[in-house]
């Protein structure tokens, strides 16, 4: 586990593909009992470890998690997660390269609880949800591109689904649409940065992942856009 910021009422780290962040049925360790009893060791602190999970990340997504450290800092980040206060900015790998370089994507998803998958529309249907995102091509290698993503609404499976709707699945997703899986099970989708003004000392914070350490991210050269 890498810790990448770290203070008295927040602490963040990088999460890899395939860890979950809250347990399941699978009975794998989470992220959250991980940092837990990295907590209890560093500080030595006795009895359990107060950990509030604020958000989550897809298992086959890797990058940043924020967990609060305090009930007060929990109570403040849930509020401004709600009110739209956390900037999250994501950063993922396609193979095919869209049609624009830039544009904010607009659809009507519904999750089918059942398959554990969202399906985007065009057009308002029964039962769905208007999503939005904005997506800027930034790099590319010989066989991927690289767009940065900020979402303006949060659905399930939201990224995935709608860059697979405008047919630039994200690299080794299966479930939507990309032709083979990566190697480690996961999507080379990136949580690449949190930005947000903190709940307790008011001061701005910005936080960002270092890149996954395989050649295909490695790889990427950046645009000067």
């Amino acid at each position: 586990m890498q810790v990448i910021y770290e203070d008295n009422h927040i602490i963040i780290v990088y999460k890899e593909s395939g860890e979950i962040v809250q347990g399941d049925k699978t009975g794998d360790t989470p992220l959250v009992e991980t940092v837990k009893a990295y907590i209890k060791e560093k500080y030595a602190k006795p009895g359990l470890v107060f950990l509030g999970v604020v958000h989550r990340l897809d298992r086959p997504v890797s990058g940043l998690v924020m967990f609060a450290r305090t009930s007060k800092a929990l109570r403040r980040l849930n509020d401004m997660f709600r009110n739209g206060e956390i900037h999250k900015t994501y950063w993922a790998l396609v193979q095919e390269k869209p049609e624009e370089e830039e544009a904010t994507l607009e659809h009507w998803m519904v999750r089918n609880e059942k398959q554990n998958k969202s399906y985007a529309y065009y057009h308002e249907v029964p039962g769905s949800k208007k999503c939005l995102l904005h997506y800027k091509l930034i790099g590319q290698s010989d066989h991927y591109y690289l767009l940065e993503i900020n979402l303006m609404t949060g659905r399930h499976h939201q990224i995935r689904c709608q860059l697979s709707t405008i047919d630039c699945p994200i690299k080794g997703d299966l479930k939507y649409g990309a032709k083979r899986s990566n190697p480690d099970g996961g999507i080379s989708l990136l949580a690449h940065r949190i930005e947000f003004i903190h709940p307790v000392s008011k001061e701005p914070i910005v936080v960002e992942s270092p890149l996954p350490a395989d050649n295909l991210w490695q790889n990427i050269k950046f645009l000067n856009n």
